[in-house]
């Protein structure tokens, strides 16, 4: 179940190998820049389909359902739910996914599902491009800083 307090257990054993992938800590860092600057309701949108990815994600592979997000392989209680057979599996659509309704402190009763974890990545971040916002923003890694262009 999840807890708003932090969670040692989720971070290290959710979290912590998927980030130690340098494309994936990227994907995040994505996120986290596209939410720069764009509307509350855009910012809650984008945190929906971090909710379904980088928390209760799942993709295929070798034809099989995968779990790879950090709620999900963190709580074997979520996980055996998930794969219940009694949940939801939806594609994985940003827009679509972006309005669903989630609990955050009970079992989901919808999960998103994608081809790879990297058809979700790009998803994500094509959904991201279509966020108004009136200028755009890039990362530095060299300087570790936020460069802002006008656009």
């Amino acid at each position: 179940m999840y807890t708003p307090e932090p969670d040692a257990c989720h971070e290290l054993l959710g979290h912590a190998p998927l980030l130690a992938d340098a494309s994936f800590a990227d994907f995040a860092q994505q996120i986290g820049l596209a939410s720069l600057g764009v509307s509350d309701e855009c910012i809650k949108r984008l945190g929906v389909c971090f909710w379904f990815t980088f928390e209760f994600g799942l993709c295929r592979q070798d034809g099989k359902l995968r779990a790879y997000g950090g709620a999900l392989l963190s709580s074997f209680g979520e996980l055996e739910h998930c794969f219940s057979g009694q949940t939801e599996m939806k594609p994985f659509d940003p827009p679509k996914t972006a309005l669903e309704e989630h609990p955050i402190t009970k079992y989901q009763h919808v999960y998103y599902v994608s081809e790879s974890i990297e058809e979700a990545r790009q998803k994500l971040l094509d959904y991201t491009k279509t966020i108004p916002r009136s200028f755009a923003v890039s990362y530095d890694s060299s300087n570790r800083s936020i460069e802002i262009m006008n656009s």
